[in-house]
């Protein structure tokens, strides 16, 4: 028999991962957060839509640059994510305090973070709903992968500091080219 389940964790249920480390750059500082609230939109250009709370450091460099980058990390990094996750940028350089790796974008100043198997130089087309729901709107304008990294294992947050690791690949018939 099923129970009711409190509407303060249905996140639980619907959280898409993977979880990803955003970077922003402004005046000169670089920082690092962990995000798990975002969702494709659209392919060509790709479109990514994400949530930063307005109380992260990292919110108002996004809000002010309209740049960042999306890192993605495998289970390798967990203890590096977790820990961006549960530090604050304003008061810790977070690339020193976890061993990141800040690398150079090509088209956006906010660095890329040399230890995830892929990263996404992104920029804000659509910020209109930044100050009610903290949602913007990300266009994709590079995308890097690490070609030796053949079946990534990531990591998907399921709430109050459980996660999954992504497992077993299968394939299924589709349209999509």
């Amino acid at each position: 028999m099923k129970k009711a389940l409190p509407l303060a964790r249905v996140y639980q249920l619907l959280e898409p991962g993977p979880v990803v480390m955003v970077t922003t750059s402004r005046r000169g500082r670089a920082n690092v957060m962990t995000l798990s609230w975002l969702t494709m939109m659209d392919f060509e250009p790709p479109l990514v839509g994400c949530v930063l709370s307005n109380r992260n450091f990292s919110f108002a460099a996004l809000k002010a640059t309209k740049e960042c980058a999306i890192n993605i990390p495998t289970a390798k990094l967990a203890k590096q994510v977790v820990g961006c996750g549960n530090t604050s940028g304003r008061s810790v350089d977070k690339f020193k305090a976890f061993r990141l790796t800040p690398m150079p974008a090509s088209k956006i100043t906010a660095p890329l973070v040399a230890e995830c198997f892929a990263n996404l130089e992104c920029r804000v087309v659509d910020a209109s709903m930044a100050t009610k729901y903290n949602f913007f709107v990300l266009e994709v304008l590079k995308a890097w992968i690490d070609p030796a990294e053949k079946n990534p294992r990531t990591l998907h947050h399921r709430g109050r500091g459980v996660f999954m690791v992504a497992g077993r690949t299968i394939k299924l018939p589709s349209r999509m080219k």
